[in-house]
């Protein structure tokens, strides 16, 4: 639910780059949901739509609720059959106003006739992580399957690792606040005893959180990411949410820290930073 009133919330004042821009247009704050400025992305939508965004994190909720968990053929099926014949190739075009560079990209190498597992593209953008989200609360409770069924959905329509790490970092850190665990210092640490354990696909040499390595190296495992440091940003900046060192003010202007374009190594830590600095006041 959060995910799609986020969504909405976000439709008007979406992708300005120039914060003073944006206040220019919306004033200081904005408490309810807003039209689109004429030659603005979404234009013409009104407020309180959904973005793409919200459309295909739609589509992936009726996946998993009617086939009762996670049925690669049953999303990529409903994609083919009720997002593509609506899109046309272009960016400012399909549900929503706008299509994201890897759906585009996924769309065309699926007129070209190529099957899904071969359409993914090199886009760096949040586009799986607004789906996958759905997928991480569906398996908060089962690490391993999270993690399964999250790496290959990204892996439908982005191929980069970093990307992939990361956003299934992004679902990882979901599926335990879901669960009650508080996003702060030590989270880092509890999502490395699930990669010790198995259940979180990263590769490590290090023991405890970050100590020296004890004994062989395990080896890697086809599908195992890299290395887990995307699982430790997480504490990092929850500890720089709370430490009376760093001031951001407002904190809006984290996005001029953090970085303004919707590439995940800029949004994931933005989104980790609000969240951290603000539990307990979803506003």
């Amino acid at each position: 639910m959060g995910a799609f009133v986020g969504d909405a919330l976000a439709l008007g004042p979406h992708w300005y780059y120039d914060l003073a821009a944006l206040r220019r247009d919306y004033g200081d704050w904005i408490s309810d949901y807003t039209a689109p400025k004429p030659g603005r992305y979404h234009e013409g939508l009104p407020a309180g739509a959904s973005s793409q965004a919200g459309f295909i994190l739609a589509l992936t909720l009726r996946s998993l609720v009617e086939r009762k968990g996670y049925d690669e053929a049953d999303f990529c099926a409903r994609m083919d059959r009720e997002l593509f014949p609506l899109l046309d190739g272009t960016p400012m075009a399909g549900p929503g106003g706008y299509t994201s560079q890897s759906i585009r990209e996924a769309w065309s190498k699926r007129r070209a006739g190529l099957p899904w597992g071969r359409v993914a593209g090199l886009a760096d953008n949040t586009e799986a992580a607004e789906r996958v989200l759905a997928i991480a609360v569906r398996y908060a409770g089962e690490p391993a399957l999270l993690a399964r069924h999250v790496s290959s959905n990204v892996a439908l329509t982005q191929r980069d690792p970093t990307v992939g790490a990361m956003t299934l970092a992004f679902a990882a850190v979901l599926g335990q606040l879901v669960n009650g665990v508080a996003l702060d210092e030590d989270l880092s640490a509890r999502l490395m005893g699930l990669v010790k354990s198995g259940e979180l696909p990263f590769h490590t040499v290090t023991s405890g959180e970050l100590d020296v390595p004890q004994g062989a190296e395990a080896p890697l495992q086809a599908g195992q990411f890299a290395s887990p440091d995307a699982l430790l940003t997480v504490s990092s900046v929850a500890r720089a949410a709370h430490d009376s060192g760093v001031s951001i003010e407002p904190a809006s202007k984290m996005g001029l820290v953090y970085g303004l374009p919707c590439a995940v190594y800029h949004q994931f830590p933005a989104a980790y930073y609000l969240a951290a600095r603000f539990q307990g006041d979803v506003e």
